[in-house]
C-alpha cells in the first residue's frame, strides 16, 4: 500500500519578535493546519492522527501541541496528535512515520509537519534549573565536553578549510536566491496567509535584500575570537509551521486527491554528537545506496542552513551540483523554526519540483545529537 504526498502547505517564516509573535503556537498550528485540508478539499474529520514536530516543549508548547493544535483548528475531537522531538529534524522525521504508518496499513490519512515559536517559547527554555540533558556517563564518554553548535559549525569551517568569506558569500547567494523566489512569487503559492493581532501576516520575513560580504564582515564570531561564524552565516531565530496531507494511494483515489509526490527512500545517520552538524554526510550517502540513484540523478538538494559550513561542507563531501542546492534559499535567509523547518523545507522542495518537472528531490538537515535525516521524493 503506498503512501503519497497530497498536499503540503506552511506559514510565512517569522523573524523573532516579529510577524507571528503575537499567535499562540498551537493556533499558529490550527490555521496551517485547516488550509492543508481546505486546499487538499478534505473532511479534517478522514485525518486519522496528526504527527507534529516540535522542539522546546515547554510553556506554551507543552501538553501534546499536536492534540491542542487539532482542538485548536476545530477539528473533531475524533481527531488524534502526537509530538515528536527529533531536535532540527522533528518534522522531516514526522513525515517519515506519517509515510511509515501509512505504508503499513495502519492508517490511509495522516497529517505530519511541526510548529516553533522561538519568539514566545525561546530555544533552551525546557531547561529549568540546574538541570542539564548530559549525564556523567556521557560527558565521561566525550571527556567532559558540553556540545554546543556553534562550536561544531567552527569545528566543520575548520575541517573543511572554508574561510569567513566562502561562508559569508555562500550566506549572501542564500538571501539573493530567496528574494528572488519571493519575487517571482514562488512561495505564495503554498504559504498560508496567518491572522495576527497586527493584521494578516503571509511574507516571510528574514530575507534581507541587498546583503554584502563587506556588510557581514563587521559582524561578531561569538564561538571562537577568532572565528567564523556568526549571526549572518547562521539560520536566524524564527517563528513558522508547516503541514503535508499523507495518504494511501487508495485513500487518494477515494477522495478525490491527486497526489504530488512519494517518498522514495527515508533514512537516518547518526554521527560525532560533538561536531554535532557532519550527519547529513552520511545520512545522504546511505540514502543514495539504499535508493539506487546516484548523486546526478538527484534534481534538487535540500540541506538545511543551520550554519554555512554545514551545506558547503556536505557539498564537498558528496561532489553535488551546486546549482541544484537551495534553489530558493535556505535557513540563512528564511529562518529555521526548529520543530517546523523539516516540514517548510520540504514543503518548498515538493512545489519546487511540481513547478519545474524534477523527479527526484533529497532533502536532509544536521539535528542535535549528531543526528541528520535523509528523505528522497520522487514527484508523481
Amino acid at each position: 500500500m503506498g503512501a503519497v504526498i497530497v498536499e503540503a502547505v506552511r506559514s510565512a517564516v517569522g523573524k523573532r519578535k516579529g510577524g507571528l509573535a503575537g499567535v499562540h503556537p498551537a493556533d499558529l498550528s490550527g490555521t496551517v493546519l485547516n488550509a492543508l485540508v481546505e486546499r487538499a478539499g478534505v473532511d479534517p474529520g478522514i485525518v486519522e492522527d496528526v504527527i507534529w514536530g516540535c522542539v522546546t516543549q515547554a510553556g506554551e508548547q507543552t501538553g501534546d501541541i499536536a492534540r491542542t493544535a487539532v482542538l485548536s483548528a476545530g477539528w473533531p475531537e475524533t481527531v488524534t496528535g502526537v509530538t515528536i522531538d527529533r531536535q532540527c529534524g522533528s518534522s522531516q522525521q514526522a513525515l517519515s512515520f506519517a509515510v511509515a504508518v501509512v505504508e503499513s496499513g495502519y492508517h490511509d490519512v495522516v497529517v505530519a509537519g511541526g510548529v516553533e515559536s522561538m519568539t514566545r517559547q525561546p530555544m533552551g527554555s525546557s531547561i529549568t534549573g540546574e538541570g542539564i540533558p548530559y549525564g556523567q556517563d556521557f560527558l565521561g564518554r566525550y571527556d567532559g565536553t558540553m556540545p554546543n553548535q556553534g562550536v561544531g559549525a567552527e569545528m566543520i569551517a575548520e575541517r573543511w578549510g572554508l574561510s569567513r568569506t566562502q561562508l559569508d558569500e555562500f550566506a549572501v547567494a542564500s538571501h539573493e536566491k530567496a528574494a528572488a523566489a519571493q519575487d517571482a512569487g514562488f512561495f505564495a503559492g503554498h504559504i498560508v496567509p496567518v491572522t495576527t493581532p497586527d493584521g494578516v501576516f503571509d511574507a516571510d520575513q528574514g530575507i534581507r535584500r541587498g546583503s554584502t560580504v563587506e556588510g557581514l564582515a563587521g559582524l561578531k564570531t561569538p564561538f571562537k575570537s577568532d572565528g567564523v561564524i556568526h549571526a549572518g552565516n547562521a539560520s536566524q531565530i524564527s517563528d513558522g509551521s508547516a503541514a503535508i496531507l499523507v495518504m494511501s494511494e487508495e485513500a487518494a483515489a477515494r477522495y478525490g486527491c491527486t497526489p504530488i509526490a512519494r517518498v522514495h527512500t527515508a533514512t537516518l545517520a547518526g554521527d560525532d554528537p560533538v561536531i554535532m552538524l557532519t550527519a547529513p554526510i552520511p545520512a545522504t550517502a546511505k540514502a543514495l545506496e539504499r535508493s539506487g540513484l546516484t548523486i546526478d540523478d538527484i534534481g534538487v538538494f535540500e540541506v538545511n542552513e543551520a550554519f554555512a559550513s554545514v551545506p558547503m561542507a556536505w557539498l564537498a563531501e558528496t561532489g553535488a551540483d551546486p546549482a541544484k542546492l537551495n534553489p530558493n534559499g535556505g535557513a540563512i535567509a528564511l529562518g529555521h523554526p526548529l520543530g517546523g523547518s523539516g516540514a517548510r523545507i520540504m514543503t518548498d522542495m515538493v512545489h519546487h519540483m511540481k513547478a519545474n518537472g524534477i523527479r527526484y528531490g533529497l532533502q536532509t538537515m544536521c539535528e542535535g545529537g549528531g543526528q541528520a535525516n535523509a528523505t528522497i521524493i520522487e514527484l508523481l
